[in-house]
C-alpha cells in the first residue's frame, strides 16, 4: 500500500456495540485495511451501544472506500455515514469577501459609498494612476484559467478547475496578504481570453496565469505582457522555473558544484521546461539538452514550432542527439517536468558522479525517488510525502507581494532570479543538506524575503528605464 495523505482523509461514523472493546476492534479494523488512524471520537453514548466517528488517512479513494468495508465488517458494527473530509472542506468554496473598513453607521455610509465616493472617483477620472492608491487594485490579483492543462489533470474545463484556483487565492492571501481572485474563462481562443483579461485589467494589480496549455499559454502571456501595464505572470512557467532555479543553487552547494560548465538534462519542453530552460540560461548554464516525447530537441528536427525552435538554437551545443536516456550520460542534473516513469535506477547510473535528480512529474514522478537515491546525491519531487518538495508556493506569493508593493508595470528575469536568490538563502548554511536544500512551505520567513528582494529589483529596473529613458531622450 503507498503512502495514505490528508487528500483522501475520511471519517467515517459507525454505530457499535459499547461492550469493553468496541473502540479497539475499530483501530484494528483500520490498521489491518492499512489506513492512518488520526481520531476516534464518541459522537453518542447509550447503555447499549455507541455512535463513533473515526476518521483516518487513506492512500486514494479506493483505498478510502476498503477502509470503510473493513469498519462495516466488524461484527455487530453498522456504518452509518462516510464523510470525505476534503469534500468536506470544499463545501461552499474556500473564499468569502470581507469589507477593510467598518460600515457602522450613516457617516462610514455616506464615506465608503453615496454621496463621498463620487469625491474619489472624480480624483481617479482626473488622474487614472491613483486607482492604485485608492481601490482594490493596489493589492489585487486574477489567478485565470481555462482549465486546459489542470493539475496532473490535464483538460478538465473552467468549472472544474475552480477549486484550484481558489486555492491558488486562498495561497496568495495566507502568505503574502494578497487579495486574488479566481477568473475561470470558457474560452479556449487565446485572441478571446487576451481581450477579455485586457477587458477587466482595470480592477487588478497583477495577473496570474495559471493551467493553460502549451503553446497556447506562451501566446497569451506575450501578448498580455505587451498590452498591459501590469505584471502578467504565467506561474506554471515561471513559478517553477523559480524554485527549480532556487532548488538548484543549494543543491549545487551541498554537492560543491559550480554553474560553469555544468551539464544538464531538461525532460519536458512545455510551459514549465521551456522557463525552466530560459531562466538556466540566463544564469549563464550554456550546456542544456531539452528532450521531449521524440527525443532529443536539436536543430535538424523536423516539425518544431517556434518555441521548439528557440530551444534548438539555443541549447545543445554539443549536439547531442537520441533519446532521453542517453541524453543523461554524464550529465551532471536531471530536470523532469514531463511524464511519470520514464526513467529507471540504470538510467541515472550514466549520469556524473555527484549527480542532481528533481523528477517533478506529480503525482507520479519520471523516476522513483528510492531508485534515484541509490545513484544521486540530491534527489527533488514536487510530492509532499518526500524531502526537497519543489512547490511553487514558495515563489508566487511573495513574487506578486513584492511587484505590487513597488508598484511594477512587468515581471523581468532580474526579479525572477531575485525571488531564487531569496528562496535558496532562505535556508541557512547550517541547515542545508541533502534532503534539505528549499524551505518548507509553511516557513513564513519566505514570502517576505522574496517580496523584499523581488521590490529591490522590481526598483532597480524602474531606475534603469528611466535612465534610459532620459538618455534617449537628450541623444
Amino acid at each position: 500500500m503507498s503512502n495514505t495523505s490528508p487528500g483522501y482523509a475520511v471519517t467515517v461514523r459507525v454505530q457499535t456495540p459499547s461492550h469493553a472493546d468496541a473502540t479497539s476492534d475499530l483501530v484494528a479494523a483500520v490498521r489491518h485495511a492499512g489506513g492512518a488512524l488520526t481520531a476516534l471520537d464518541v459522537a453518542e453514548s447509550h447503555a447499549d451501544r455507541l455512535v463513533v466517528d473515526v476518521t483516518c488517512d487513506a492512500a486514494d479513494a479506493d483505498h478510502a472506500e476498503s477502509i470503510t468495508e473493513a469498519l462495516g465488517a466488524v461484527e455487530n458494527v453498522t456504518v452509518r455515514k462516510v464523510s470525505d473530509r476534503t469534500f468536506l472542506l470544499h463545501l461552499g468554496g474556500k473564499l468569502e469577501v470581507n469589507p477593510r473598513v467598518p460600515l457602522r453607521n450613516r457617516d462610514d455610509l455616506s464615506r465608503a459609498y453615496t454621496p463621498g465616493v463620487a469625491r474619489v472617483c472624480r480624483a481617479i477620472a482626473d488622474r487614472p494612476e491613483d486607482a492604485r492608491r485608492l481601490t482594490v487594485k493596489r493589492n489585487t490579483v486574477a489567478v485565470v484559467t481555462d482549465g486546459s492543462a489542470v493539475l496532473g489533470l490535464g483538460d478538465i474545463g473552467p468549472a472544474a478547475a475552480l477549486p484550484v484556483m481558489e486555492g491558488k487565492a486562498a495561497l496568495f492571501k495566507q502568505f503574502a496578504g494578497v487579495d486574488a481572485w479566481p477568473v475561470c474563462l470558457d474560452t479556449r481562443d487565446p485572441d478571446d481570453i487576451v481581450h477579455i483579461v485586457r477587458s477587466m485589467a482595470t480592477v487588478y494589480g497583477g495577473i496570474n496565469l495559471e493551467d493553460i496549455a502549451a503553446p497556447r499559454c506562451f501566446e497569451i502571456e506575450r501578448r498580455l505582457r505587451d498590452e498591459l501595464d501590469i505584471p502578467v505572470f504565467h506561474d506554471d512557467q515561471h513559478g517553477t522555473a523559480v524554485v527549480v532555479l532556487a532548488a538548484l543553487t543549494n543543491a549545487l552547494r551541498v554537492v560543491g558544484k559550480k554553474r560553469e560548465g555544468l551539464r544538464v538534462v531538461v525532460s519536458g519542453v512545455g510551459a514549465a521546461g521551456h522557463a525552466i530552460i530560459r531562466l538556466l540560461h540566463a544564469q549563464g548554464v550554456t550546456d542544456i539538452v531539452a528532450c521531449d516525447r521524440h527525443g532529443v530537441v536539436h536543430p535538424e528536427r523536423d516539425g518544431l514550432d517556434p518555441d521548439r525552435r528557440w530551444i534548438a538554437d539555443n541549447t545543445n551545443s554539443r549536439g547531442v542527439t537520441g533519446t532521453l536516456a542517453g541524453a543523461l550520460a554524464g550529465a551532471d542534473v536531471f530536470v523532469g517536468v514531463s511524464a511519470p516513469n520514464l526513467l529507471d535506477g540504470a538510467d541515472l547510473a550514466a549520469m556524473a558522479d555527484d549527480a542532481i535528480v528533481f523528477a517533478l512529474a506529480n503525482p507520479d514522478p519520471e523516476v522513483d525517488p528510492f531508485a534515484a537515491r541509490g545513484h544521486a546525491a540530491v534527489v527533488a519531487t514536487g510530492r509532499s510525502d518526500f524531502p526537497n518538495q519543489i512547490n511553487n508556493v514558495l515563489a508566487f506569493p511573495g513574487l506578486f507581494r513584492g511587484m505590487l508593493d513597488a508598484g511594477a508595470h512587468r515581471i523581468t528575469d532580474a526579479v525572477m532570479l531575485a525571488g531564487a536568490e531569496a528562496i535558496a538563502d532562505s535556508v541557512e548554511p547550517s541547515e542545508l543538506n541533502a534532503s534539505y536544500i528549499v524551505p518548507s512551505v509553511f516557513d513564513d520567513s519566505v514570502a517576505p524575503a522574496v517580496a523584499a528582494a523581488v521590490r529591490a529589483a522590481a526598483d532597480r529596473d524602474t531606475a534603469d528605464r528611466d535612465t534610459a529613458d532620459r538618455d534617449g531622450a537628450r541623444s
